[in-house]
């Protein structure tokens, strides 16, 4: 295999909308795995401790979504541009169907997408942050420490949302902070930030919802098609367990995973367990099912 590190497995594709970058490793079915959103986030630090026992069995492609440095910037919602993204990249390598492992935002996109297009995923593994808030407040303690980070960028603020992030704080080394912070001050990075969870966005958005008569994507869920595995941290404090009830309930033949002493980052902080269970959801022969 080849060596996995940042520049070995970048790529670039040109595409209408500026170029999309993305890491790959791997051969084997290809397998899309799509970031989550937040300051200093991508997909290369969400998923690179993963690429070497994932890629042992999948062409793993990592993208970049426009709006969080890396790609090339987009003037739209970076949720609204973010399908568009993931349709460019499969177009552009040919890919008619993959499997796709997405981590909060990108666990909604997947889902967005297999209810527009359901032949497009065979299988989709999410990472917390998908569905409702049944029993919990909305927002979550994480989202609100977001939203403190938006409106005032500090390393303080940083370090605060960070630690709602994991279960073990003791993950949130110096190292990271530093990354993250590079990475969330990018002027263009902090815009696309402020976008989504500024305290007048979100605030917006939630009245759009309101007053909109188009039914949210979560009321829709019973549209996938594709075999999908819920996995999800126990004491999640950005997107609290009880959101995976309505997915769990709604998208034909789903599963759901909880690891237990794990956040919202369950593919770095139980690393080994996620992977085992990942894997094992993937690599299980087709079953035929009905209805």
């Amino acid at each position: 295999m080849a060596e996995l590190t940042y520049h070995h497995t970048l790529r670039e594709l040109p595409t209408a909308d500026g170029v999309l970058r993305y890491h790959e490793a791997g051969e084997g079915p290809p397998l899309l795995l799509l970031h989550g959103s937040g300051p200093g986030v991508t997909g290369w630090r969400n998923f690179r401790h993963n690429l070497p026992t994932l890629a042992r069995q999948f062409r793993c492609l990592v993208l970049e979504f426009p709006g969080f440095g890396v790609s090339d910037p987009t003037d739209r919602h970076p949720m609204l541009a973010a399908p568009r993204a993931v349709r460019a990249l499969l177009d552009g390598l040919g890919l008619q169907q993959a499997d796709v492992v997405g981590n909060s935002m990108g666990g909604v996109i997947a889902l967005q997408l297999a209810i527009r297009k359901p032949e497009l995923f065979r299988r989709i593994v999410t990472v917390g942050g998908v569905g409702a808030n049944l029993f919990s407040p909305f927002p979550a303690e994480g989202l609100n420490l977001l939203t403190d980070f938006t409106e005032q960028p500090s390393r303080e603020t940083l370090v605060r949302w960070l630690h709602s992030m994991v279960h073990d704080t003791s993950l949130i080394t110096e190292e990271l902070v530093e990354e993250r912070w590079q990475q969330a001050t990018d002027t263009a990075a902090l815009a696309a930030t402020r976008r989504m969870y500024g305290r007048d966005a979100m605030r917006a958005q939630m009245d759009a919802a309101r007053a909109s008569d188009q039914p949210p994507y979560w009321a829709l869920l019973h549209k996938v098609q594709s075999r999908t595995l819920l996995t999800w941290g126990r004491d999640d404090r950005v997107s609290p367990l009880d959101m995976a009830l309505l997915p769990l309930r709604t998208i034909p033949g789903a599963e759901l995973h909880v690891l237990p002493d794990c956040g919202h980052w369950a593919m770095i902080e139980q690393k080994q367990a996620w992977e085992s269970a990942v894997l094992a959801f993937l690599t299980r022969p087709d079953e035929h099912r009905d209805g």
